[in-house]
């Protein structure tokens, strides 16, 4: 796959999107919400269904990604949804497996990113982030709307793809593996533990640092290009005989580096979904600082 085809594949540009809003063979989400400060009271996460309600793009859902993409009964925070509970969201939205998903939000990206991942990890691999998200649609003028859609539910059916998320034992095996590197997406002041939104700060032993906001730039928070993608990080280390295991706190952040890892058509790279929230419940997993 060319990166054209890839970018192609994986990303919707705004001026492509209002020609198809019509299109009965897509369906628009929006996941706008919120992500405090780590030294922030709490709650760090919600989502911004009010800001959907005041205006969105016409025909998109809304998803809370801080209530409905989680299971609210798993011992580690913001776990992701099992595929029963999934399955029933989607379905209510009109979401079907023969759709293609457009995601967007108004921030980096790893919000949407976040449901990017979610649905790939359910086998449905037609799921797509909107470049620039509604910022960039909003300054270009595009229209929007504060009309609720009411789509036919359908029935979306998960076919969990297991090379898509690791687990804690995966991520202990993996280090000091040498031809495997653990990605850290959090800001560096998370990264070198100095601050934390777990019970526990600092990273996992021998991981690198590359920020999710790195990833992006511009007022929109556009993606950068492939060859800058790409120096961000081989500068971490990371060619293509590596294998990548992306983390953050909750894996989300963690999917926006797996999405850019997949533009730029890495060969080997899947998420700790449960990330630092999940690493941290075991006391006999080793971390690091500085």
């Amino acid at each position: 796959m060319t990166p054209k085809t890839r970018r192609a594949h994986l990303l919707v540009e705004t001026d492509w999107l209002v020609e198809h809003l019509n299109d009965p063979s897509i369906r628009i989400v929006d996941i706008r919400g919120i992500i405090r400060p780590p030294d922030a009271p709490r709650p760090h996460y919600e989502g911004n269904r009010r800001a959907y309600l005041e205006s969105h793009i016409p025909g998109a859902v809304f998803v809370d990604w801080a209530l409905d993409i989680v299971q609210p009964d798993a011992p580690a925070k913001m776990t992701v949804a099992g595929p029963e509970r999934f399955a029933a969201l989607v379905g209510q939205l009109g979401i079907g497996n023969q759709h293609t998903v457009i995601i967007y939000e108004d921030g980096v990206g790893q919000i949407a990113a976040r449901l990017w991942w979610v649905l790939n990890y359910y086998g449905h691999p037609k799921a797509m982030l909107l470049n620039g998200g509604y910022r960039k649609w909003m300054a270009e003028g595009r229209p929007v709307t504060t009309e609720v859609p009411h789509h036919p539910q359908m029935t979306f059916t998960p076919r969990i793809q297991p090379d898509w998320r690791v687990s804690s034992a995966d991520v202990r095996a993996a280090i000091g593996e040498p031809r495997t590197v653990l990605l850290d997406l959090r800001s560096p002041r998370e990264y070198r533990g100095e601050i934390g939104r777990g019970d526990r700060r600092g990273r996992i032993p021998g991981a690198r640092n590359v920020p999710a906001g790195a990833l992006v730039s511009g007022e929109y928070q556009t993606f950068n290009p492939e060859a800058e993608l790409r120096r961000a990080f081989e500068a971490a280390g990371i060619g293509s005989d590596k294998r990548v295991i992306t983390y953050c706190n909750a894996g989300v952040s963690a999917s926006l580096g797996l999405f850019a890892l997949k533009l730029i058509g890495h060969p080997a790279a899947t998420n700790f979904a449960g990330s630092w929230y999940e690493w941290e419940r075991d006391p006999q997993n080793p971390t690091e600082t500085g």
